[in-house]
């Protein structure tokens, strides 16, 4: 008798833990050669959330976090990635990547890592500024977090799309929920295993899986997410999103470029506000001095 494969069930991650999705419902996605690749979590609007609770909690002390801090954790979930890169490559395998591709996929996806940790504590200092005016002040603009943000990773890159959507966003201090591809999940959980175990912060990141429709409305109409990014949208569903997210003003962001083949510092800039400051200086043509 032929034996029965026992699938595994793999669950979220949601505020550094695993929990099992709360509506219950599972699906299993194909993988190279009509392989079903495992149990995979239907994430629902309860989960996320608690996805968004999460971040928000994280946020308070994310955001703040030294920027040199900040780097430090991205270094070392770059080591993460490293130790586990033999699983990552054969996931990618098992999703339909040839050996090549995935081991190069795995290599650039460490590299994206390093690469946003130089950024960490160098974005404000390249990117701020002090602005002219024509009174007796100073007047500087510097970049600030927007809060929490809910990523779209993109459908046909299992980590590195992943990565280069989720990356810029707490490089610059935000939280996120990141909704992984529905059709190559794999490497999203296996990153959730390797975060949990780096020195990243429970909650900066929150990893759910799903059915991308069923979940763009619910993102879209909650509260308390300050925006949306995504790469690989339909017209339809950018419009959709769109007029969802009007209930709290929450902003959209579509990717121009794959995020999977972009390594630049601007898409931190995207989910950033900008603080401007004035600050009085007596000016020495009337006796003060200027500092």
């Amino acid at each position: 008798m032929e034996r029965i494969e026992v699938l595994k069930t793999y669950k979220l991650y949601i505020g550094g833990k695993f929990p099992r999705t709360e509506s219950g419902r599972y699906y299993q996605p194909a993988g190279k050669n009509g392989k079903k690749l495992g149990n995979i979590c239907q994430s629902s609007r309860k989960d996320l959330r608690n996805s968004v609770v999460a971040a928000r909690t994280a946020l308070a002390s994310w955001a703040p976090r030294d920027p040199f801090n900040r780097s430090q954790i991205l270094y070392r979930i770059a080591e993460m990635l490293e130790g586990r890169s033999a699983q990552f490559v054969d996931e990618l395998k098992q999703q339909g990547s040839t050996p090549t591709a995935a081991r190069k996929e795995v290599a650039a996806s460490i590299d994206r890592c390093i690469y946003y940790a130089g950024w960490c504590d160098k974005y404000q200092q390249t990117f701020s500024s002090v602005n002219p005016v024509a009174s007796a002040h100073f007047n500087f603009s510097v970049y600030e977090p927007m809060g929490v943000i809910t990523a779209i990773a993109p459908e046909q890159s299992s980590l590195l799309g992943l990565l280069g959507t989720v990356l810029p966003i707490i490089t610059g201090g935000n939280s996120c929920i990141v909704i992984a591809s529905e059709t190559k999940p794999l490497c999203a959980i296996t990153l959730a295993e390797a975060l949990a175990t780096s020195d990243l912060p429970g909650g900066v990141i929150n990893i759910l899986t799903g059915v991308r429709a069923e979940l763009l409305p619910i993102i879209g109409s909650h509260m308390d997410i300050n925006a949306v990014v995504a790469s690989d949208l339909t017209d339809t569903e950018k419009s959709n999103l769109r007029a969802e997210a009007t209930s709290n003003l929450k902003r959209t962001i579509f990717c121009k470029q794959d995020p999977a083949k972009t390594e630049s510092p601007y898409p931190i800039l995207a989910t950033q506000e900008i603080k401007t400051t004035w600050h009085p200086v007596e000016s020495s043509i009337t006796g003060g001095s200027a500092y």
